[in-house]
């Protein structure tokens, strides 16, 4: 299993260098960094000459993959244009941990912008995976040991709608329901935007009411797909020769169940959920949007917008690895729940 997960690793790293250039090159066409920086009113082109200047902007954009990827403190930068080196570069490059700075934040640390917003978003995104993971499993299993009753029919007929609309959409309406129509007919009503009232000020139970609205339209979604998932999966392992052996034995059913059947079942849901994981690392752009959440998936769109490369570039890069740890995360579960899975040279 070790030389199995470090050689994995070491896959992983040429997939991440290639990742990075592409996604370099990409962002690097996004936008006008100058403008973004400047607030858009760079008229003199002295101005603008020296701010591509400092950004190292002026240079061939693989020097600039280069510089970005190892940093710039070792060499100096010509910065007033005279074809001579005035200073040495700050930056250390990702390779040493540093994601560089932010262009419309006027230089502020990428990393520091990342970590204030990180845990906002694992809240809202674990938070939503749990609901999730649990529910569906849940309502999973019992429309499989209900098959074809009106509980099974009711349930996949509220999934397939759920699955079927925009999360946009999930979203305002709840926002509306919970939040306008409540409060207009006198019912206690849920908050609409951000992460806490100003008012009261930030603790764990303003955080808590303010995540409902968003976890709900978040979970809505996923929870179909999860649900149909483990419901699908449950019934072709129930129908296996083992179960009725076990049925046989006189087993409890609830031991068939859970033990049993459901360990064999969560093979295939093993695998979305490895890949919804790293996800959570980028937030959910629109709900965050919506909700006003101070998180990953708000600073992602804001810094696009601003054509702010160094900001997009650290979310993706950070997101890519997520990515890697959680496929490797996803075998050793796999080896965990399937002991025919083994892991040799």
């Amino acid at each position: 299993m070790i030389r199995y997960i470090l050689n994995r690793v070491i896959q992983a790293i040429p997939l991440l260098f290639i990742l990075s250039l592409i996604l370099f090159i990409l962002m690097m066409n996004m936008g006008d960094p100058i403008a973004a920086m400047a607030g858009r009113n760079v008229t003199r082109s002295s101005d603008r000459a020296r701010l591509t200047r400092q950004l190292g902007l002026d240079q061939p954009i693989y020097l600039q993959y280069f510089y970005w990827l190892v940093g710039n403190d070792w060499k100096k930068i010509d910065i007033d244009g005279d074809g001579v080196g005035d200073s040495y570069g700050t930056r250390e490059g990702i390779l040493r941990g540093d994601f560089g700075s932010s262009i419309a934040k006027r230089g502020k640390p990428v990393t520091e912008m990342i970590w204030e917003r990180l845990p906002n978003t694992l809240i809202l995104m674990v938070a939503s995976e749990a609901v999730i993971i649990i529910g569906a499993i849940g309502i999973g299993v019992y429309s499989a040991l209900r098959q074809y009753s009106w509980v099974d029919h009711a349930i996949t007929a509220v999934s397939f709608v759920g699955y079927s609309m925009p999360i946009f959409f999930i979203a305002l309406l709840s926002m509306y329901i919970f939040g306008v129509l409540f409060k207009r007919w006198g019912l206690p009503y849920l908050p609409t935007i951000g992460m806490f009232d100003p008012g009261i000020g930030k603790n764990v139970g303003q955080v808590l009411l303010h995540l409902i609205l968003p976890v709900f339209s978040i979970s809505l979604i996923s929870f179909a797909a999860y649900s149909r998932y483990i419901r699908s999966t449950m019934l072709e392992v129930l129908g296996q020769d083992y179960i009725r052996t076990a049925k046989a034995k006189g087993l409890p059913r609830r031991e068939i169940v859970f033990i049993h059947a459901l360990k064999n079942a969560s093979l295939p849901i093993v695998t979305v959920i490895g890949l919804d994981l790293p996800l959570l690392l980028g937030g959910a752009v629109v709900t965050e949007r919506i909700f006003s959440w101070p998180g990953m998936g708000r600073l992602f769109l804001d810094s696009v917008n601003d054509a702010d490369t160094p900001v997009v570039m650290g979310i993706l890069m950070l997101i890519a690895l997520a990515v890697v740890i959680f496929q490797i995360i996803t075998d050793i579960v796999y080896a965990w729940l399937d002991p025919r899975i083994r892991y040799e040279k």
